[in-house]
């Protein structure tokens, strides 16, 4: 069968295409007869429009690309969750592209999305370079980052407090008496663990008057594994640490079994916070205390705030830092 185009349904209903046109569109200045008319056509006919042809005569495609490191990621898939849910509100459709935080692949996603006549595009990752920098200037729809963030802060992006966050999470630790607390970074290339997190996590440390210390600062990659090495790195110092604050909820999982493996109690000889609170976080025995990140929410705002870029609204503050809190569960003993 062959495609039903715009013009077999003005042949059929006996109208122009340009009156086809406006009533596939909503345009209100249709006869209410003319109107019924060409809606039986378009229905006995299977007419769809053709989402391409109307973007190129529209100049716009009412897509949206979304650049994500892994939707198999509890964290992003929250993430894509509050994007896909404010687009279908504003009646977007999303184009979502994995790019396993890889440079190379971030930057082609990102043209690949742009010869799509994309709208707009929504983009997480985690080491923004000059080089993306310059792609986001260069491109000519609007981008936001979601969970992410770049050092010039040029370009539009919604996320939370990372520093402060994480200085609120180890002061916990601190205040309950814990002279020893390990961090549990994520990679160290990432903007938000290396000037945010880490810094969060030191300087609470020396405001408590305490030593920071290298050795107690291990680099994973995001995933449990990688926790579970860095436990037992930190089980090999000389003076073991009674707390660790762990910069992802999956990575903390890995900081407990690893300590329960080598017959640690949990929260007795060990605390440990998390980061994210993801659903991971009441999964795990004991329930992980964490530092609650709103994922769906910078998600949700990071497309609202899209949408009003592509309709040309004026948008007060193109930095948007949303709330954080901790949520203390049974890891720790608060």
């Amino acid at each position: 069968m062959m495609n039903v185009t715009i013009y077999d349904v003005a042949r059929e209903a006996n109208v122009s295409m340009a009156t086809v046109s406006r009533v596939v569109n909503g345009n209100p200045n249709v006869k209410p007869t003319t109107r019924k008319k060409v809606v039986e056509t378009i229905e006995r006919l299977g007419y769809r429009p053709n989402a391409v042809a109307r973007g190129l005569a529209s100049k716009k495609t009412t897509t949206v690309g979304v650049i994500i490191p892994d939707i198999s990621s509890i964290f992003f898939a929250e993430l894509a969750r509050g994007i896909e849910d404010i687009a279908t509100m504003y009646k977007y459709n999303i184009i979502l592209s994995n790019s396993d935080q890889n440079k190379d692949k971030e930057l082609h996603l990102l043209n690949t999305m742009l010869g799509k006549q994309v709208d707009g595009i929504v983009f997480m990752g985690g080491n923004i370079t000059e080089e993306h920098v310059e792609e986001f200037k260069k491109s000519p729809v609007p981008i936001v980052l979601a969970a992410t963030m770049e050092e010039s802060n040029q370009t539009p992006s919604v996320n939370i407090d990372y520093k402060q966050a994480a200085f609120d999470a180890v002061k916990g630790l601190l205040d309950a008496g814990h002279t020893d607390v390990a961090f549990v970074s994520g990679p160290l290339n990432d903007r938000i663990n290396k000037n945010e997190k880490l810094m969060g996590y030191r300087e609470a440390i020396e405001s408590a008057g305490l030593t920071y210390k290298e050795e107690y600062v291990i680099e994973g990659d995001y995933s449990y594994d990688s926790a579970i090495e860095a436990y037992d790195k930190l089980a090999e110092l000389p003076k073991q640490p009674s707390a660790v604050f762990v910069a992802t909820d999956e990575m903390a999982l890995g900081i407990i079994h690893g300590a329960q493996d080598a017959g640690k109690s949990i929260p007795a000889d060990l605390e440990v916070i998390g980061f994210d609170n993801t659903r991971l976080a009441t999964m795990v025995r004991p329930q992980l205390t964490t530092v609650v990140q709103p994922m769906y929410d910078i998600g949700a705002v990071a497309m609202r705030l899209l949408t009003k870029y592509m309709n040309k609204e004026k948008v007060e503050d193109h930095i948007v830092v949303l709330p954080h809190r901790i949520e203390y569960r049974r890891s720790t003993k608060q």
